[in-house]
This record gives C-alpha cells, structure tokens and sequence, in this order.
C-alpha cells in the first residue's frame, strides 16, 4: 500500500490500515452470506436429523471423549439432544431472513459449539471453522438490508456498513488457506503421501479415476494442493487473480466434494472464498438479473472509542488466530504420529492412519488381568479414532480405570497398539509397560508416546 505525502494531510502506514477498516462498504455481500450461512446451517441440522446422527452421536452411548478442559460438558438428558437441534433448525431459519439476527446468531453459536464440544472423536475441520465464523458474524451487521430486521426498524436499515465486517471474514479464510498450506510443506507430502493411498481407492470415479494410479498425477496433486492453499488467499484479495483463482478453488474444493464426503464443507468453503469479490458484488449480479435496485449511499460514523475497541479486539482474536496454528512446533516429535498440536492448526487431509489399540485392566493386588472388549464401551467410529490418537487412548483409560475401580482400589491399565501412518509399517505407539491410569491429561509433551521410527518401504 502506498504511503501518503504527510504535507497532504492523508495518514500512511497503521494509521491508513486502520482507516480503511471503517471505510463505508457496501452491505450486499454480507447479506448473501448471511443467506448463504442460513441455509447451510439448515443443511446440517437437516443431515443430521436425515442421517440420525443425533441418536448415534450424542443419546445412545455410554461414554464420550471430550476436548481437554471441556469435561462439564454433557449431552441434554432424554430427547433433549434432539429438541436442540430443532431450536438450531428454527435459528438457522432467523439468520437466513435476518430476524432478531444478532441474538439468533449468538445462540446459534453458542448450540453449535456445544454440539461440536460433545464429542472431541468427532473433531473436523470444517466444524471448528463453522464454530469461528458463527462467532465472528454476531458482530457482522448482516441484517441491515433485506431482512426482518431492517424491515422492523427502517431507521437501522443501510445499504452501506463499515469495512471490518466483510474483511475479518475474508482475514479468516485466508488463515485457513496459508495455514493448510504450510501444513502441507512436510516430508510426507512432498512425496505423495497421503494421496498415494487415497487415490487409487478412488479411481471409479468418471474420466480421472484411472489416472490416480499414476505416480505423477499423485505428486502434481500434492504439490497443487499446497501450492493452492499456501498462495491462493493472498492471490483471491488481488483483482487481477482473483477470478481465475476462485475457479480453481471451486475446482478444488467440488473434486474434494466426490473424493472424500467431507459434508458441507466444500460448499460452505466456495460460498465464503466469493466473499473475496467486491462488496457489491452480489447487487451487481441481480441488476444484470432485472432484480436489484441501487444502493444507496449513506456515511458510516463510529466514535473513536469505539473504532479503538474494534482494532483492540480484531488484534486480539487475529493474533490467537496466528499462533494457535505454530503451537506444534513446540514438542518434539512428528505431528502426524503423536497428535500434539493437531487439533485447531489447519491440518488438513494430511494423514491416513490405521491401528488397534487393546487394553488391559490390572488388579494391582492380585495381578489379575482383564482383557477390555471396546465394543463394550465405544462404537465403531469411536473405536477407530481412538485408536490411533494417544490423547484418545489417554481419555479412555481413564474411563476404564474408574469402570473397574473396586472398593476404592483403581486398577492398572495398559494398552498394547499398533498404528501405521501414511503408508508406513505398523508399529508401537504407546508403551506398553506405561500405567496409563496414573498419566495426567494435560497440554505438555507426552513421553509415554514411542517416537515414530516406521518408515516407507519404497
């Protein structure tokens, strides 16, 4: 960005930054994606309603692994999961016709993150992402034009909005995509892994299927991807590349869309990157539909104290928003393997792992020993996540351990795993020799972790 003559009067540097953030903007691309929000936000409380997830998920289990610091949070007693999501259907119908939109979307919020802190074996992603723009469009005054709202109160209604709204959620995705990307700068990726295994698994699929056996298509896709990501948000806030990059976004993310089964998180991606485009972008598109009207134009003032706050708070969150993703680099070891610093980093796709994990339940007065069925406890899904993620394996020896605690007395528990990651040979994960009863959970280095030592056999 230019700096301003200081004779003229203009401010430069920070000073311009933080001016361009309370420039009026017009509202049109907030409303489609508070549209575009509502009626994804619909689609998910929908599937899992149509897929009966609710039941499967949150009421018939018996035991669910929960986010560390996280443990109060409890399913609602008898059909009370399902009453929740039918509020969360009800709210996400408020967002999409912006009434009593500000409340509607901070309860929203609050009920889906709670739904994505009930069960940590569930973690995508896309939930997390969801969780952070819900709670970033609380704030977004998405509601001024062509809502319930506005249509109240005709002395809030605006065509034009401060600038902070539309650009956080743009600075958000942009996060995503650099942070996915820089995940993807890794030995395993670099050499084709994960996508060595996952696209031969795929090559039903129409006119590219048979190719994905190809060891170059594999590596063209793995270094595309990363390019793709590390690269395409600063290149989406450019004009000139901004279209062209969009489409290979789209291309992207519907081939991720039939590849994989993430959910609605293609699509959710492709409707929040068109926040990229001009502010009136959308009104533009309606005008040359025969729809649309002018917006008109209106100055947007906010007091000094107030713009202070705005920066004050955007520099926060922006900052947590930075740092969470570096966390890993603090403990030793490969993230893939050990799992410490994963979760809430954009790692996105990054590895396959398969394993077992079979545990032992020990009378520490006898020595009498008791082989765990898991089947007893967890259900498939949860079976498999836990066992290939230490801190799962952790969480549920636990549980164990007061499942078969007798007359005060909590036994020993030990777990003997096997775990392959991208393509490597099985090995050991958890020492087998290690009381896991005794480990504390907590957010240090886990040394009972074996370190990875499995390697390729090409």
């Amino acid at each position: 960005m230019e700096s301003r003559n200081p004779e003229s009067g203009d401010p430069k540097g920070p000073a311009r930054l933080i001016d361009r953030l309370f420039e009026p903007i017009d509202v049109a691309s907030l409303v489609y994606y508070r549209v575009v929000f509502g009626v994804i936000a619909l689609l998910e409380c929908w599937r899992y309603y149509d897929h009966e997830w609710i039941g499967r998920y949150f009421v018939d289990k018996d035991f669910l692994f929960k986010f560390y610091g996280f443990g109060w949070v409890h399913p609602w007693p008898g059909d009370g999961m399902y009453w929740h999501f039918g509020v969360m259907t009800v709210l996400s119908v408020m967002i999409l016709v912006g009434a009593f939109y500000r409340v509607a979307m901070l309860l929203w919020w609050l009920a889906f993150t709670y739904v994505f802190l009930l069960e940590q074996a569930n973690y995508l992603n896309h939930f997390y992402l969801i969780s952070l723009m819900s709670f970033l469009l609380i704030f977004v005054p998405a509601h001024r034009a062509y809502s319930v709202d506005a249509w109240r109160r005709p002395s809030e209604r605006s065509d034009f909005v401060p600038a902070w709204g539309l650009y956080m959620l743009r600075a958000q995705m942009v996060i995503v995509y650099f942070y996915a990307g820089v995940a993807k700068i890794n030995v395993d990726w670099l050499r084709g892994w994960p996508l060595r295994m996952w696209l031969p698994e795929r090559d039903h699929l129409p006119i590219v299927g048979p190719w994905f056996h190809e060891l170059w298509v594999q590596l063209f896709m793995s270094y595309g991807g990363l390019l793709l990501d590390l690269l395409g948000g600063f290149l989406l806030l450019h004009r000139r590349t901004r279209g062209p990059v969009f489409i290979v976004f789209c291309g992207f993310h519907l081939m991720n869309s039939q590849m994989f089964g993430i959910g609605v998180f293609p699509w959710f991606s492709i409707a929040t990157t068109l926040l990229f485009f001009a502010p009136d972008f959308p009104r533009q598109v309606a005008a040359r539909l025969g729809f649309a009207r002018n917006a008109v134009a209106s100055a947007v003032h906010l007091g000094d104290r107030r713009r202070q706050l705005v920066v004050a708070l955007l520099a926060v969150y922006f900052a947590v928003q930075i740092l969470m993703p570096l966390r890993h680099w603090l403990y030793p070891g490969n993230v893939a393997w050990n799992e410490e610093g994963h979760r809430f980093s954009w790692r996105m796709k990054l590895r396959a792992k398969s394993g077992y994990a079979h545990f032992r339940v020990i009378d520490p007065a006898t020595g009498e020993t008791t082989k765990v069925r898991n089947s007893e406890h967890l259900s498939r899904r949860q079976n498999r996540k836990m066992a290939v993620r230490p801190d799962l394996i952790l969480q549920y020896a636990h549980y164990l351990a007061d499942e078969y605690t007798r007359d005060g007395v909590r036994p020993i528990v030990r777990v003997r795993s096997a775990v392959s990651v991208n393509g490597r040979g099985y090995q050991t994960m958890v020492d087998p020799e290690v009381d896991l009863a005794t480990l504390p959970r907590d957010l240090w280095h886990r040394p009972w972790v074996l370190p990875l030592t499995a390697t390729h056999d090409d």
